[in-house]
């Protein structure tokens, strides 16, 4: 594909079509449907493309695949592509989800669709991007770039304060990374480079990984988000359009733990192991504290928000046990929240899109006009809870599992996260779906329309298919997770060794 391989193909197509979106007029009927189904098609095709990856993609493996490098770009930067088992995964949950973000925008987006279109195409390149980008520099560029059209989506078609989100959304994750920029560069100067291949066998100094570790985690911590920098995100859901909000918790949280996955772990494992307890006791936190905060909250959207930093909390919890349960926990958890978090902020739009409010006391007695809907939204509800038979359960039991052999007080902790997700999503499901339907408002509400059962079908299959058949996900990542497991621990005991000979 101009001298590029089909991995460059699956990060630039997306903005083949937003080469031809710019040629449609966009204000009138006939370019409104062309650049709706030209999207459409684009993030399918895009989607068809990665599934063609993975059909070649060698699962007992922790080495890059699909490697692509051009030493084009001057200055001594590369532009180098691959994956592993730790980024293939998020590649398919990304290109997977975007033709949902586009049909849940169908109807609801009236206003500048051209430019809402544009700004999510551009957007799965920079998100895809940051999954295969084997330079820091790269990645940088993509992770940084990714803000540039979320914060468009937000400040553009979200709600009343959308401008106020959109820029708390910009600058809390901008300044966090400046921090990572800084240590990019410290890194640079002490290795000679910014490939990460080549990082990933460099034995940076202690008292260095220290301050590198802690730079990382600026900018991952705020992109997860973990508690206490995580007041940006309850603001930006609340004002994202639906197809917004779904990206933002599906793949964009995500990037904060993959950074920790490809960075931090094995790049800096002594300052890692160092900070370790650091990071449980803000991941329990992040546990209780948020279920707390969601429990009392009124807006439908912002108690999802709530829960998705809970949930986030199992995340890096399972990471930095370092052990295979507690990280294929984590992984598991991020994919499964991926599913889940987005269909159930698209539950949120369906009823939105009628009623135009989020208040959860508009609501009550849904079930006896949309029982479709009820049915839906309480498989996702019990799927964010951890049902058994969803991917909610793999991901919080593992994690769970990692912590206990880690700390048993952590886990312990944690645990109780459980009970409260329990109580806040069951509440909110009582309140909106059960008891007699009173308000004159609903008396005419309507169930979901095929393109609704379309878009939430997959969804729910997919929900179920990998709560009972785990091991498709569990076995792609193996081989990686068993590799950084395995290399962090023969460093540990190599400094180990160092002090005492010493």
């Amino acid at each position: 594909m101009f001298g590029f391989g089909i991995l460059s193909g699956v990060i630039f197509l997306p903005l083949v079509g937003v080469a031809f979106l710019l040629t449609q007029k966009g204000d009138d009927d006939a370019s409104l449907r062309n650049i709706r189904w030209a999207t459409l098609a684009t993030t399918l095709t895009t989607f068809a493309l990665s599934l063609f990856i993975w059909s070649g993609f060698d699962q007992t493996s922790a080495a890059f695949q699909f490697v692509e490098q051009k030493n084009w770009l001057g200055s001594g930067l590369v532009y180098k592509m691959g994956v592993d088992g730790f980024s293939m995964p998020f590649v398919l949950l990304t290109t997977f989800l975007m033709p949902f973000a586009i049909l849940a925008s169908w109807d609801s987006v009236q206003k500048r669709v051209k430019e809402y279109m544009i700004a999510f195409l551009v957007l799965e390149t920079l998100m895809i991007g940051v999954f295969c980008a084997l330079d820091l520099v790269l990645f940088y560029l993509f992770f940084e770039g990714g803000l540039i059209p979320m914060f468009l989506i937000i400040g553009i078609w979200g709600g009343k304060r959308r401008v106020y989100a959109s820029f708390k959304f910009f600058l809390y994750t901008l300044v966090g990374s400046l921090l990572m920029l800084v240590a990019i560069l410290a890194m640079y100067g002490k290795a000679g480079t910014t490939d990460i291949t080549v990082l990933l066998n460099t034995d940076f100094p202690k008292e260095m990984q220290t301050w590198l570790w802690l730079a990382f985690f600026a900018s991952f911590a705020v992109k997860m988000p973990m508690w206490p920098v995580h007041t940006w995100l309850p603001d930006a859901h609340v004002e994202a359009p639906t197809a917004g909000s779904v990206i933002l918790a599906a793949i964009l949280l995500k990037m904060g733990g993959y950074g920790f996955i490809r960075f931090s772990l094995p790049m800096f494992p002594d300052a890692s192991t160092h900070f370790a307890p650091l990071i449980y006791a803000l991941s329990v936190i992040a546990i209780v504290y948020t279920s707390l905060v969601a429990l009392v909250q009124e807006d439908i959207k912002k108690l999802i928000a709530y829960s998705s930093v809970a949930h986030m909390g199992y995340v890096t919890m399972g990471l930095f046990t370092l052990n295979a349960q507690g990280m294929q926990g984590a992984i598991f958890q991020m994919i499964s929240h991926g599913f889940v978090s987005g269909a159930l902020f698209l539950c949120v739009g369906v009823i939105y899109d009628r009623m135009h409010t989020r208040e959860i006391a508009a609501y009550g007695g849904l079930v006896n006009r949309m029982p479709i809907y009820a049915f839906v939204f309480m498989l996702f509800t019990m799927a964010n809870v951890g049902l058994p038979g969803t991917t909610g359960f793999i991901g919080e039991f593992l994690s769970l599992a990692g912590a206990f052999q880690a700390s048993s007080w952590v886990a312990l902790i944690a645990t109780s996260g459980v009970i409260f997700s329990a109580a806040y999503a069951l509440y909110l499901y009582r309140r909106v779906i059960f008891g007699a339907l009173e308000k004159p408002s609903l008396m005419t509400i309507t169930d979901l329309t095929p393109r609704e059962i379309a878009i939430f079908a997959p969804l729910v299959l997919i929900t179920i298919y990998y709560g009972v058949q785990p091991q498709a996900i569990l076995n792609a990542t193996q081989a990686s997770v068993d590799n950084l497991i395995q290399t962090h621990t023969a460093l540990i005991d190599a400094v180990k060794l160092a002090a005492a000979g010493q």
